[in-house]
């Protein structure tokens, strides 16, 4: 792993995942069931922390879906998943968390946006609602700006401020410093409301990439909180991991964030836990943490025509990701794996010695003949048309071997 040094030397504790400092860094996502129907978002949050989700945030924004808060918690227990459960608070949130205290108690952390809240405005003690109610259950909160919803009195106080300038900054710039203002602000009046330091993490939102790099450097520069990461909506399908992936690496590799959600916009009964495997390949293609074994494979060109090398990349995908929850729960250490599948003897060779186990098909006019390297040596070579079979029995084989010895020692120490 790279030596990143992280900007963060505070530390909070949400349930039972610690977040900034030396902690690894959190992947995070949200529902978007309606949070009142219990069982569809107990599904929903179940099938998120199994896919990897370390902190599930849910919508909170009737009575109804406060009601339904300890009880989707209950359930959650009741399946043996221990996932923290944040709420997610806006307009109406210092009535809900006072009028069910039930709801207050479960949720294990709450977010705040100060801009549609009371800062700002004619006074902060909608705000200060909220802070008192954290602080009554020992819930650490985080204190989210978004420019969608940036707030606005503070905004136009600092546009007028700026225009009387003798060099005015561009309106954009105004902006960005608008958000890093407001976190920092709130952060402060929450403390001076009893909140505790290492009981706040910070988020400021936007929806550009530049805008992300430009206003989370200026807030790691000002601060030591813990800082939530994520484009505000990164969009559809490619364009949105396209965008999380180049706003989010930047600011990871210079020890930046603490807690990251990818926002993708789904399909219409697309799979929610796309924005967890998302969030997780970044972390694992920038070495910051490792979730599954990851595979090397060629694009393919001229010289694989066939559509065998892709057929069998894709089934060793697809045998791995079945594999591992129960890899992961009897061979630890599993998910640093890191396996080749090539299509030819161009890289192929070159590529399966640097991984620990890899296939090097033959290309389209070569000899039929795949040779496997385990940890940088020839193993055997596959000929005929089981080798998808072969190779995966190999892989257990190797996974056996290498990790279990691992397992076995941690159970006798």
């Amino acid at each position: 792993m790279p030596n990143i040094v992280r900007r963060t030397t505070a530390t909070a504790l949400v349930g039972n995942v610690r977040i900034g400092s030396d902690a690894p860094v959190v992947v995070q996502s949200m529902t978007n069931t309606d949070t009142a129907d219990i069982q569809g978002t107990i599904q929903q949050v179940a099938a998120l922390h199994r896919a990897g989700s370390e902190l599930v945030r849910v919508t909170v924004n009737n009575d109804d879906a406060a009601k339904a808060v300890p009880f989707i918690v209950d359930g959650l227990a009741k399946l043996g998943l221990d996932v923290p459960i944040v709420g997610d608070f806006h307009y109406n949130g210092h009535q809900l968390l006072k009028k069910y205290p039930a709801c207050a108690r479960g949720l294990a952390k709450y977010r705040i946006n100060p801009g549609n809240v009371s800062i700002g405005r004619k006074n902060d003690d909608n705000f200060r609602t909220m802070i008192e109610c954290a602080v009554e259950n020992q819930k650490p909160v985080r204190i989210g700006v978004n420019w969608g919803s940036l707030d606005q009195s503070l905004l136009t106080r600092m546009m007028d401020e700026n225009s009387r300038l003798p060099e005015p900054l561009d309106a954009r710039d105004v902006t960005m410093e608008a958000m890093v203002v407001s976190a920092l602000q709130s952060a402060k009046i929450a403390e001076e409301s009893g909140l505790r330091h290492d009981q706040i993490i910070l988020s400021a939102k936007v929806s550009g990439v530049r805008d992300l790099l430009d206003v989370y450097t200026m807030l790691a520069a000002r601060c030591d909180y813990p800082l939530h990461l994520g484009l505000t909506e990164a969009g559809l399908g490619m364009k949105g991991v396209v965008a999380s992936t180049a706003g989010l690496a930047p600011l990871l590799l210079a020890g930046i964030g603490d807690t990251i959600r990818v926002s993708l916009t789904p399909k219409p009964g697309g799979d929610r836990t796309e924005e967890v495997q998302v969030a997780q390949q970044i972390l694992q293609s920038l070495s910051i943490r490792s979730f599954t074994p990851q595979v090397t494979a060629c694009p393919g060109c001229g010289r694989t025509t066939s559509t065998f090398f892709q057929e069998m990349a894709q089934q060793i995908q697809t045998y791995l990701r079945d594999s591992m929850p129960a890899w992961r729960e009897k061979y630890p250490g599993v998910e640093e794996l890191k396996l080749a599948v090539m299509g030819c003897v161009v890289n192929g060779p070159g590529e399966s010695k640097h991984a620990n186990i890899g296939i090097s098909l033959p290309g389209t006019f070569e000899e039929p003949t795949a040779p496997v390297y385990v940890d940088g040596r020839l193993m055997t070579t596959l000929r005929g048309d089981h080798i998808v079979a072969e190779f995966t029995r190999i892989l257990d084989e190797y996974v056996a071997t290498r990790y279990g010895k691992v397992s076995e020692l941690a159970s006798i120490q």
